[in-house]
């Protein structure tokens, strides 16, 4: 009975390793665009809210130039992390140095601010549905005469 080498065909493994690194550049590259739609949205959001919106460094932001993005919305503060590449978008939002002391946090805990964000999207959306004129009952426009 001839014996099986123990080791899988050297071919066979670098098509597999081309084959997962297809799958990482793929990956990548979404992640890539998603990380740019979630800036330019951030961007947004600051400019909707420019009388709390401001930049800071990040507290363990180190060399790397981490900043934060806060603001407040619905009564309550909200911070995103920015990357040094995305800084740029946010020429419109007031820089500030960050305030010292002990026990300072970067915000509110990733569970706590999409939970903070999820109950002030309903409020809006309900208050949305409130005070909007049913389509039935909007006026029609007319054609114009001529």
């Amino acid at each position: 009975m001839p014996r099986q080498s123990p080791s899988p065909d050297l071919d066979d493994c670098r098509r597999e390793l081309v084959r997962w690194q297809r799958h990482a550049d793929s990956f990548e590259r979404e992640l890539t665009r998603v990380s740019f739609e979630r800036a330019h949205l951030l961007a947004w959001l600051a400019a909707l809210h420019p009388s709390t919106a401001v930049v800071t460094p990040a507290a363990d932001a180190g060399a790397d130039g981490t900043h934060l993005l806060r603001l407040v919305a619905g009564g309550r503060q909200l911070s995103w992390r920015l990357p040094p590449r995305d800084i740029p978008l946010f020429a419109h939002v007031p820089y500030t140095e960050r305030a010292v002391g002990h026990g300072q946090r970067d915000g509110p805990t990733a569970g706590e601010q999409a939970a903070h964000i999820r109950s002030h999207t309903r409020l809006l959306a309900l208050e949305g549905t409130l005070f909007a004129t049913p389509a039935e009952s909007r006026p029609q426009a007319r054609p114009t005469e001529r």
